[in-house]
């Protein structure tokens, strides 16, 4: 991994420790956020670090190895201005909000307009490797207008551009994998990234190991796969057959709909495959790679992991 590095205009006297560079990770208690934080803790002083939560006690042990925590939610403007006193560098961890049919952007409007009145030096923004205002999957328009809103915030900005997650794949496929057919619409490549991987990545960029202004390359594992290489690798590790099978999309939304399922998640559900069909997560970098210092965990090893 690269030594972490803080640029001199961002602590010009650090040396003699008159300025505690303050690294603000919001979501902490969430899955990613947790991993960052811990990561964070082998790479600069835990009196450094300042996790932000909606829910303290769930990170006691954060708090515990030193990391200063406070109560912060992304609709309450004054919870941030004390969670992130003294904050010069600051993750802001994409808003689940729209999933309950809540509004993100409102929530990360309010949290650049509270990092601009602390004079945050740099915003680092969890953002997705499909972020574009003309995706078809849902979150990525909401990654695009915030990196959209960071552009106009006079502030120095990293937008993440996480691979997809290779937990969303099992869960995506639980069933399927315990059925013995991935009965889905046609999809595409995928470059399936580890929460573990992109959480050292996070880590390091803030830290200062790199500095990337806008949008990173895409922060992937090394390979792509579709469905049909997932069921491939399923069969493999659990020693039976796995097929895939192909369901027309208005064969798959009438399921959904059947099933309960809400227009939100609908939406996000039928995106993933149009966006998948058009390749919009199937690009592939070395920049994690670069970052953690060793090859990204492989999906068919992430899967012997968590299937068996």
């Amino acid at each position: 991994m690269a030594k972490p590095i803080i640029n001199a205009h961002e602590n010009s006297q650090i040396g003699a420790n008159t300025e505690i560079i303050m690294l603000v990770i919001t979501g902490a208690s969430g899955q990613l956020g947790r991993k960052i934080a811990q990561n964070l803790l082998a790479l600069v002083p835990a009196n450094r670090i300042a996790a932000s939560v909606r829910d303290p006690e769930q990170v006691a042990d954060l708090a515990a190895a030193g990391i200063r925590v406070r109560q912060g939610n992304y609709d309450d403007a004054d919870s941030l201005r004390h969670a992130w006193q003294g904050a010069k560098r600051l993750l802001l961890v994409s808003s689940n909000a729209a999933a309950s049919g809540g509004d993100p952007l409102a929530q990360h409007a309010t949290a650049i307009a509270v990092a601009r009145e602390l004079s945050v030096k740099r915003v680092f923004y969890t953002s997705q490797i499909a972020s574009s205002s003309t995706s078809h999957f849902p979150p990525a328009l909401t990654h695009a207008a915030t990196e959209a809103m960071l552009a106009k915030s006079g502030l120095a900005w990293t937008a993440l551009r996480h691979g997809f997650y290779a937990d969303s794949a099992l869960a995506m496929n639980a069933r399927g994998f315990a059925s013995g057919t991935l009965a889905a619409p046609a999809d595409g490549k995928v470059s399936w990234t580890t929460h573990d991987d992109l959480a050292a990545a996070d880590a390091a960029l803030l830290a200062g190991a790199e500095t990337i202004d806008g949008p990173t390359p895409p922060l992937t594992g090394a390979e792509s796969l579709d469905l049909s290489d997932l069921a491939q690798c399923a069969e493999k590790i659990l020693g039976r057959p796995i097929t895939r099978e192909i369901l027309d999309d208005d064969m798959m939304l009438a399921n959904a709909t059947a099933a309960g399922a809400s227009p939100e998640r609908i939406a996000i559900m039928m995106g993933y495959y149009r966006a998948a069909r058009s390749g919009e997560f199937a690009a592939t970098h070395p920049l994690l790679e670069k970052l953690i210092g060793h090859r990204p965990q492989s999906m068919s090893a992430f899967m012997a992991d968590r299937l068996r």
